[in-house]
């Protein structure tokens, strides 16, 4: 029950992002292939072509998700990496979990 808690690393492994690539690649071909009429009837020549477009956009889905995975990679600081994970990630360190900041903004409303 006390397992340590997952630092940045733990959470974005290589091959997790490789899976994300897959997936992205998968979907984006057989969405090509359903779109263009593969499982209709087709003649050899028109199912060949289906195929090689389908493939050609499972190729640039793969590609285009790793780039940006790997971009979005580059924003986080590598200090950051080594620190385990114990609250949502884009919120301030300073701010707790209860406070919404209502109350802060209800003071400062010139309003009467």
């Amino acid at each position: 029950m006390t397992d340590p808690r997952p630092t940045r690393r733990d959470l974005m492994k290589p091959v997790q992002l490789l899976g994300f690539g897959f997936a992205a690649a998968a979907f984006g071909g057989l969405i090509t292939l359903v779109s263009m009429g593969f499982f209709q009837d087709l003649d050899g020549d028109e199912r060949m072509h289906v195929i090689v477009v389908s493939l050609i956009v499972a190729g640039i889905a793969f590609i285009a998700t790793l780039v940006i995975i790997a971009l979005l990679m580059l924003a986080v600081d590598p200090a950051q990496v080594v620190k385990p994970v114990d609250r949502a990630v884009l919120l301030p360190e300073s701010e707790d979990a209860g406070d919404t900041g209502d109350a802060d903004a209800e003071a400062s409303d010139p309003r009467p």
